[in-house]
């Protein structure tokens, strides 16, 4: 492929990308995996770079895929279920499920090497996301339908070395996000938030900001490939249209991450890969700030640093994948991913418009060579049904909890087209 086409396309791909980022919720709200070939191993990739999306997870890798240009679509289909255990500000005793349940993610990733040792690409995916549409108001008997979404985009430019044996990279991650909410009503009172007018039905709003991503990779044995990736907390704009919802004025930047991986060539058709994820949740207040308490009852209303929030914690992410050379023309994948929610029983309330209750993955994928030397990849993922039961009225806390129960499954389906040259 020419120089010029390759560029052509992939400012394509960035336009197009851009608008079309949707919402998704796998490990907290971060998706399990980048890639339609990680996506089919349980997201595993720290160590084990297969596609131009590589830099996704670590941007090291870059440079052992060749020049390349990738193209993906997921479909994400969430089912969230909210169920009030008893009756509730008017709310009646149910289960609520929400609506819009198919949710169309793209990915692009275009990689070139410069001279042998060297390589620039760049990266554009949804980061993560979450999103909930009851259909009704599940807050109060009245008002607006409770609704609310959030996306997270990055565009993430990545230059990656390799030295002997060993693969460096690093990756500026220009990140834009949105987010709106419908149906808060009942929160926006001045005894219940600082910035009253500043909670719901604001229409979407933008943030945006950047973060470093750094990854090395090496090949300590001929069969073993070891990996480490760190990203920076990403500093965002704050969403000032809703600076009377989130912690810190409408403050909602993305968590620190970092991570370690290794493969393994168990057979010359066999590999075996493994990474371990930490995301800080718990460092991001208007995530990690507890919502145990209705914020009127607690003195912590909502908009101010201690303001009421998820009451989310941090998260260590279990990755393991295979792949399997079926023939010269046929790899096939299959992978696991494990990570204990971030939300607990006492902060199912305001959890309601965030339901990250999904705990255990299982994925399966395969690419096919075709005889151009393109190739085309799809994934699939099944995120099992996990539930979290809320604190009923009566538990002997300070004041009655709220008897809301919590449910998540997912399903993913991926298709990706793949350029070597």
């Amino acid at each position: 492929m020419r120089k010029s086409k390759a560029v052509r396309n992939a400012v394509i791909a960035v336009v197009v990308a851009g608008p079309l980022s949707a919402a998704m919720a796998t490990n907290g709200y971060f998706s399990h995996g980048y890639g339609m070939k990680s996506k089919g191993m349980g997201g595993v990739g720290i160590a084990l770079p297969q596609d131009a999306m590589s830099a996704a997870t670590n941007p090291a890798g870059m440079v052992d895929v060749g020049n390349r240009l990738d193209f993906g679509l997921d479909v994400f289909m969430p089912d969230r279920t909210a169920t009030y255990t008893s009756a509730y500000q008017g709310v009646a005793a149910g289960d609520y499920r929400s609506g819009q349940r198919e949710f169309f993610v793209p990915e692009f990733g275009y990689n070139r090497l410069i001279g042998n040792d060297m390589a620039a690409g760049v990266v554009v995916y949804g980061n993560g996301g979450m999103n909930t549409n009851y259909g009704t108001n599940l807050i109060t008997s009245s008002g607006s339908k409770t609704y609310s979404n959030l996306e997270q985009l990055f565009i993430a430019p990545t230059l990656s070395k390799k030295v002997g044996d060993h693969s460096f990279g690093v990756s500026l991650n220009l990140i834009r996000q949105t987010f709106e909410a419908k149906g808060l009503e009942a929160f926006d009172t001045s005894s219940n938030t600082t910035y009253v007018g500043s909670v719901t039905n604001r229409g979407e709003d933008i943030s945006t900001g950047w973060g470093l991503k750094f990854g090395w990779t090496g090949q300590v044995s001929p069969t073993v490939t070891l990996g480490a990736v760190y990203q920076t907390r990403s500093k965002m704009t704050k969403f000032d249209k809703y600076k009377g919802l989130f912690a810190e004025e409408g403050g909602f930047d993305i968590p620190e991450t970092y991570g370690l991986g290794v493969a393994i060539k168990a057979t010359p058709k066999a590999t075996i890969a493994a990474d371990v994820t930490q995301i800080n949740y718990g460092s991001i207040k208007s995530l990690a700030n507890p919502g145990t308490l209705f914020p009127q009852v607690s003195g912590t209303p909502m908009g101010l640093s201690n303001g009421s929030g998820f009451g989310w914690k941090d998260m260590t992410v279990f990755k393991l994948g295979v792949s399997y050379e079926y023939s010269p023309n046929v790899m096939l994948r299959a992978g696991y991913n494990y990570a204990q929610m971030p939300i607990t029983s006492q902060n199912t309330y305001f959890n309601i418009l965030a339901p990250a209750t999904v705990e255990q993955h299982l994925t399966l994928g395969a690419t096919w060579t075709l005889e151009n030397k393109s190739e085309l990849t799809l994934s699939y993922m099944h995120a099992f049904s996990k539930s979290v039961a809320g604190v009923p009225n009566g538990n002997g806390q300070t004041v009655a909890g709220y008897p809301v129960d919590l449910k998540m499954q997912q399903n993913a389906v991926g298709i990706a087209y793949g350029w070597r040259w």
